[in-house]
């Protein structure tokens, strides 16, 4: 999983219900085992719900910097971007994480920092939920994927699979969105960099064999409040 470190701002974008937060959660986590100066920016200004900002406490216990427009109430909504953003772009020490909010509303606060993104050592990613019917099929996930990049002006250069169903994920649900990125892949040209498993479901020993490196086992940290 050596992509994981590869570049020194990561973003994600992808569908609401893709798992774009948890997964910025789980590599902030990960990166901040293996680098000094990490950060994760919560620029979600559309979806109230399951916001990377709500782990504040154990953001701070592993020694990342959460950058988020209104971390003093997780679940206020505030159009604007944090003046944070700048020095997560400027500053070549720290290695970042960027949650950004789904569809193409909430991928359009990147539009204006594009000028500069370009420029940096990055990556964007795009986080593919099978079982979500706004990317259920080739077609309509590589639509609504160069939409993302029209509206950011950022090309996509990796797929990440995290099909699920919340706890009521199956392998079945796993093989399906392994077989959908790959198609997706095989369309845009852009590879599957991994295929993001819940760490119980990843001790399967078919997914195992089948993903080698590119299985990334995860830990469900954005639970439901009635799931606490």
């Amino acid at each position: 999983m050596g992509w994981i470190t590869e570049k020194r701002l990561t973003i994600m974008v992808g569908h609401y219900g893709s798992g774009k937060t948890e997964l910025a959660v789980n590599l902030a986590l990960m990166l901040a085992e293996k680098k000094k100066r990490v950060a994760l920016a919560d620029l979600d200004v559309v979806n109230p719900y399951f916001r990377s900002r709500e782990k504040g406490e154990l953001f701070e216990e592993k020694g990342i910097w959460l950058v988020a427009n209104s971390k003093a109430c997780a679940d206020a909504d505030v159009p604007s971007m944090p003046v944070e953003l700048n020095t997560l772009i400027q500053d070549e020490s720290i290695t970042s994480i960027w949650d950004v909010g789904g569809d193409m509303v909430g991928a359009k606060v990147l539009a204006r920092y594009q000028p500069q993104v370009i420029r940096q050592d990055y990556r964007m990613l795009f986080v593919l939920n099978a079982n979500r019917p706004q990317t259920a099929s080739v077609e309509i996930a590589k639509n609504y994927f160069r939409e993302i990049e029209a509206v950011t002006g950022l090309p996509i250069d990796g797929i990440i699979n995290n099909t699920h169903m919340c706890t009521e994920t199956r392998i079945s649900d796993i093989e399906k969105g392994i077989v959908l990125a790959e198609k997706l892949s095989q369309r845009t040209g852009i590879p599957v960099v991994a295929h993001a498993v819940e760490k119980t479901i990843a001790q399967e020993q078919s997914l195992r064999e089948q993903l080698g490196d590119r299985l990334l086992p995860i830990r469900i940290y954005m639970k439901k409040p009635w799931e606490i």
